[in-house]
């Protein structure tokens, strides 16, 4: 039984929902409070009979703090990582603007070759944003980085699974 042992990072700015949706794919919980992220955290999960029946796959997830005063330490935490997760806010527009450089630092850090997928996360609350998003405009950043993008809400748990187990196949195939 093949067994794969892959560093996931989850990097964005501050206050996306990163520590949220960790806890939501690990643990699954939802915590209403936030939570400021100090430098890292990170929690494991393993996922047996992913993608197949025979393979047994460990994630160490790492959560990266998204602030800006924690920089400098981005490159420790981002070293040996297989694949990241790569998360906005769907209802604060300016934390796209800002994924440039975070998918700038994944590859200076980590390599060019690194798997990621966009997040845009708080799906849940897509109904209170008034014209900033455009779905489509991040579809084309993502296909123009060779990433993938999907919509996520930490809170109902709307996507989540499937964001960490395209990430989790795209590493196998990596």
């Amino acid at each position: 039984m093949p067994l794969f042992v892959f560093k996931v990072i989850i990097i964005g700015a501050g206050a996306v929902g990163k520590t949220s949706l960790l806890h939501r794919f690990v643990e699954k919980s939802f915590n209403f409070r936030y939570k400021l992220t100090i430098g890292a955290d990170f929690l494991s999960k393993v996922i047996e009979g992913f993608p197949d029946s025979d393979t047994t796959c460990k994630l160490q997830i790492w959560d990266i703090g998204g602030q800006e005063r924690y920089k400098f330490l981005r490159s420790s935490f981002f070293d040996g990582a297989n694949g990241a997760l790569i998360v906005f806010d769907i209802s604060r527009w300016h934390t796209f603007e800002e994924l440039t450089e975070w998918l700038s630092d994944l590859q200076e850090f980590a390599g060019k070759g690194v798997p990621f997928i966009l997040i845009g996360n708080k799906l849940d609350l897509i109904k209170d944003v008034y014209g900033d998003y455009d779905k489509k405009e991040v579809e084309e950043f993502a296909n123009k980085e060779n990433g993938y993008y999907i919509e996520t809400s930490a809170k109902t748990g709307e996507n989540v699974e499937t964001a960490f187990y395209d990430l989790t196949q795209k590493m196998i195939k990596n």
